[in-house]
């Protein structure tokens, strides 16, 4: 996903502008400057508000044509943090108690002008380009909440197919997810080796 320095600056001034104690040069944000996440009476998380507003970080794709046509992720993947946390780790370094990543699901564009291996033919060149919205899923970080799951993180899915997506989703099973993250993850359970984003943010600290 590509965010130009103006934007990204001004997601993480605004950020900090919101969330005053937020602190940098190294300190450690608290948990309760971290915008949460919120939740039912029984427990499952509530979709996001605004998570397209949030700093954009990048988009991986592993499209089925370079897997043998069952790519296990064939969509492209837009991936948000929520910027009190962004801001956080960039301060920090780590990712704060309370930490929201979303990760929204896009079809690659299919159409006349494309080939069979899914590419297109655009003013650009061929390539792969995005269709409509598949799905959306987020992750979130808490100890408290989620003491059972390793680091902490949890993994909720709000439906994989076309918007509208649900409004709530109850965590997956530690198998499910957090065991892929844990094993492959660069940082912290996030898979930070595919965002040139959060490793310069983390970098800058």
């Amino acid at each position: 996903m590509s965010i130009g320095f103006r934007a990204l600056g001004t997601a993480v001034a605004v950020s900090a502008l919101a969330f005053g104690a937020l602190t940098f040069g190294g300190m450690t944000a608290k948990s309760e400057e971290i915008v949460q996440a919120k939740f039912t009476a029984d427990g499952e998380v509530m979709r996001p508000v605004g998570w397209r507003q949030w700093v954009f970080v990048g988009t991986p794709l592993t499209p089925n044509a370079l897997n043998g046509g069952e790519a296990p992720f064939p969509e492209f993947h837009n991936v948000y943090v929520e910027p009190s946390a962004f801001a956080a780790y960039s301060a920090t370094g780590e990712w704060p108690e309370g930490t929201q990543i979303a990760k929204e699901l896009t079809l690659v564009r299919a159409g006349d002008d494309c080939n069979d291996n899914g590419s297109c033919a655009e003013v650009s060149g061929v390539g792969y380009f995005q269709g409509e919205f598949q799905g959306l899923e987020l992750s979130i970080k808490d100890n408290t909440r989620y003491a059972d799951q390793p680091g902490g993180w949890a993994y909720f899915s709000f439906g994989h197919q076309p918007e509208p997506y649900a409004e709530t989703a109850k965590a997956f099973p530690a198998e499910a997810c957090n065991a892929c993250h844990e094993a492959s993850a660069a940082d912290d359970f996030v898979f930070t080796q595919f965002y040139p984003v959060l490793r310069a943010a983390k970098g800058g600290q």
